[in-house]
């Protein structure tokens, strides 16, 4: 009854909406040619964008105010600031002048960093909402860090809170985490390319073995664990790739880059665009090559990326895009804390080799009913697979037999729907924006472990005939079935105050169907044992999650905002299936529950700095961890299971100085000094484990502190940076030492420096960095199995040299 009376609420309302709106149209052209320009876009002077011109040069929008500041910005064009009036007329059109060909580069970014310098997402974007959660973009093209090689720690270097694992010189895959979760495959964010999901499974197995190259990528988003409504139920929240897009006034643009380094590195990212009519592609080819840092260590990596759109007209247009990727890399295998000691860089192991190959697809369609009204909806599929290979020992240092090696094989296949639904509306004469979505979500997994080669090759093929005796054996089909409905609803209270309560109703169903072999073996190899356990599980569940978020503007350079929302984590396949023999698995481990909450600030102080300085809690019931269990034959063993609950919570700050407006005033220059800060505290305030309760919690730094210079002159880029982590756990009983596997004892503090430069000259363009600048040994990741078991150095000094030619 109450959602009729609702109806009819805005049923009335919303004539009046339309009559106090006005509708303003035109067309943009260029002053030299007179050709309409596409891809203009238009904000207002706060930074809300208002519309984006189309390949006509045409323009639309609804505004409810009469005089209206704005700003018309192209990337090739001269920016222009005016005020409209809308009093006097609707339809107004613009022209624009293209920028002196003596411009540099460094001097078009400075104009356009100038009014947009800072880099947040607006209440609105297509059919996703933002207000009042906590969210960054990382602007990728800008950034002068080393792309060819995915460096994630200067990537991510002004993103507040994030521990990142450091442990290959290629980036083929990205390990990023945050508040306390584990950075391993970037598993605790909910991952997505272009809006739609790219991890293996996003329940059942939420890794990502692909990362897409930096190259490729216009923005990185990551909103923090609010995005648990609308997007899925991680605590971590979401990271969403932009890849770049077609330029709008080309018929195609050639950009091939090539990258060399040492340890034989070598990449080629090479991409092709245009604009013909109403059809416009994006394509790119990248390639990957080296021996690594490490003995042991190589890799090879081809990846491919096509999206094609086509815009029928003004309200809908499609797009569809592939990826694919396989790489194959050796695994230099784990260490000690002993043998960490002698030799970081060391490896003793010569036959363990890693595959992945991925196959993504998506077909979205966009549709605006009116200015106010959209539509998206965004089929999406997943073909891959990912195999393991090799001598895992959970005595790290002992020397590989020879012997038949272990393999895992998994295999994922899924797929998905998702519609979101987005309108504005006018409610007791305030407006409002309500968005309602719902997905479905199917996948078909299966994983299956037994005896590889005793060869050193990288040979993915089982030999159960010739070594039937091989102890982990088994194999699993795991199928997940996701449904889901979400809503969020902006009210605004005021111009400057907005509410947005939100919720999310899940209904998951996990099984897993197969078998393990139980074999054993006496002394001379002889088995005394030999049984087939089956297992056909189904686990059904169905909850609620809620939240809500605010955003005060006191003005145009101050918000405070603040939220709060559910989270939950289900068990992995991963966590119950496979057979590992560094660590046991708890049998009744279960899913993970909790919520997030942020209090913080943002804003852009007349361009001179920028900054967003929070509070953050997050508490973490049913946590997933390490404990070290004594078994029933009287030894110790590593056991994963639900630990206890936790609470963590800290402060996490970003500035960033714009040092060329507070003393050079000189678009030729650009200079600008970051300090990223985040101090953290954690504990498990409850427990059933002996000796658990009071203890801090795994992958928490108390300090992570990020510091940056950025310098350029004209068409030269230089950039220096610094990083400092303070000590981390990685198991629940605060070990300080490692065990005979390297999994569990504390991760030390470490500092690393980064420099970067580039120089433009034409279409020709060159980049250089050292990374590591100092040679420090260090290590950020003690893993439980591949590319481990142990502690996984990081890399040493090195460099790259990458030539941009643009065509």
């Amino acid at each position: 009854m109450r959602l009729k009376a609702y109806s009819y609420i805005i049923a009335l309302l919303l004539p009046l909406a339309v009559i106090s709106q006005t509708t303003v149209t035109g067309i943009i052209t260029s002053v030299d040619t007179g050709k309409p320009v596409a891809g203009v876009t238009i904000y207002e002077k706060t930074g809300k964008t208002l519309a984006t011109t189309n390949i006509k040069g045409e323009y639309n929008f609804t505004t409810e105010q009469q005089v209206l500041e704005v700003v018309l910005y192209a990337f090739e064009y001269e920016s222009v600031e005016t005020t409209i009036d809308l009093n006097q007329k609707s339809t107004i059109n613009f022209t624009l002048s293209p920028l002196g060909s003596t411009l540099t580069e460094v001097e078009i970014n400075a104009r356009k960093a100038k009014i947009f310098e800072l880099q947040r997402l607006k209440d609105v974007e297509g059919t996703s909402i933002y207000a009042g959660k906590k969210n960054e973009v990382v602007l990728v093209n800008q950034s002068t860090a080393n792309l060819a090689s995915n460096n994630a720690r200067q990537i991510y270097a002004q993103v507040t809170g994030l521990n990142i694992y450091q442990n290959d010189d290629a980036g083929l895959q990205l390990n990023i985490g945050g508040r306390g979760l584990d950075p391993n495959r970037t598993s605790n964010f909910n991952t997505r390319q272009n809006g739609y999901d790219i991890s293996a499974d996003v329940l059942g197995y939420p890794e990502s073995y692909y990362a897409p190259p930096a190259e490729g990528l216009e923005q990185i988003q990551i909103i923090r664990g609010a995005a648990s409504l609308q997007y899925g139920t991680q605590f971590g929240g979401l990271v969403n790739f932009k890849m770049k897009s077609a330029p709008k006034n080309k018929k195609i643009e050639l950009v091939t880059r090539n990258t060399i380094g040492n340890n034989g590195l070598y990449t080629n990212f090479t991409s092709a665009g245009g604009t013909l009519n109403k059809l416009s592609y994006y394509t790119y080819f990248n390639y990957k090559e080296g021996d690594g840092f490490r003995p042991n260590s190589g890799f090879n990596s081809r990846n491919l990326f096509t999206k094609l759109g086509y815009e029928f007209n003004d309200k809908t247009s499609v797009t569809g895009e592939v990826t694919l990727l396989n790489y194959i890399a050796q695994q230099a295998g784990g260490l000690t804390d002993a043998m960490f000691e002698e030799n970081p860089y060391q490896s003793n192991r010569s036959r363990n080799w890693f595959e992945v190959d991925w196959l993504l697809w998506n077909l979205r369609i966009d549709h605006k009913f009116s200015n106010s009204t959209r539509l998206s909806a965004s089929l999406f599929g997943l073909d891959a697979s990912r195999d393991a290979l090799g001598y895992r020992s959970n005595r790290v240092s002992s020397i590989d037999p020879g012997e038949e090696r272990d393999l895992i094989k998994n295999d994922f296949k899924n797929y998905g729907i998702e519609l979101k639904f987005l309108t504005e509306y006018k409610l007791a004469g305030k407006k409002s924006i309500l968005l309602l979505g719902s997905k479905y979500y199917n996948a078909d997994n299966s994983s299956q472990q037994g005896p590889g080669s005793e060869g050193s090759d990288p040979n993915f093929e089982f030999q159960t005939d010739r070594f039937p005796n091989y102890p982990n054996q088994n194999a699993y089909s795991n199928p997940n079935l996701n449904l889901s409905l979400f809503g969020e609803n902006i009210f605004y209270i005021n111009d400057k105050w907005s509410v947005t309560p939100g919720f999310r109703l899940e209904y998951i169903k996990t099984e897993s169907d197969g078998f393990f072999e139980r074999i054993n073996t006496d002394a001379a190899g002889n088995v005394i044992l030999r049984e087939r356990v089956s297992e056909d599980l189904t686990n059904e569940r169905s909850f609620l999650l809620v939240g809500i978020g605010s955003s005060y503007k006191l003005n145009k350079n101050i918000e405070f905002y603040g939220n709060f929302s559910q989270n939950y984590r289900s068990v992995t396949f991963a966590d119950i299936n496979t057979v590992n023999p560094a660590f046991t698995i708890n049998p009744n481990i279960s899913d993970e529950k909790g919520f997030t909450g942020d209090l913080g600030v943002r804003g852009n102080y007349k361009n001179v700095f920028s900054y967003d300085a929070n509070i953050f809690t997050l508490f973490y019931n049913d946590r997933i961890g390490f404990v070290q269990r004594a078994q029933n034959d009287g030894s110790v063993k590593t056991e994963r299971g639900n630990v206890g609950n936790a609470i963590i919570y800290g402060i996490e700050s970003l500035v960033d100085f714009n040092l060329n407006e507070l003393f050079i005033k000189n678009n030729s220059y650009v200079a600008n000094l970051f300090f990223n800060t985040s101090l953290i505290q954690s504990e498990y305030v409850s427990s059933d484990v002996n000796g658990i309760e009071g203890n801090e919690l795994e992958f928490v730094p108390s300090l992570n502190f990020k510091t940056g210079l950025k310098f350029g002159y004209k068409n030269f880029t230089s950039s220096i940076q610094f990083t400092h982590l303070s000590q981390q756990f990685t198991d629940a009983s605060n070990a300080q030492e490692g065990n005979l596997s390297g999994v569990i004892g504390a991760i030390p503090s470490y500092q690393v420096m980064d420099v970067s430069a580039s120089y433009k000259l034409g279409r020709f363009k060159l980049e250089t960095g050292i990374n590591n600048l100092f040679d420090q040994a260090y290590f950020t990741r003690r893993a439980t199995g591949y590319p481990g078991p142990g502690i996984i150095p990081s890399p040493n000094r090195n460099y790259y040299a990458t030539l941009e030619i643009k065509f």
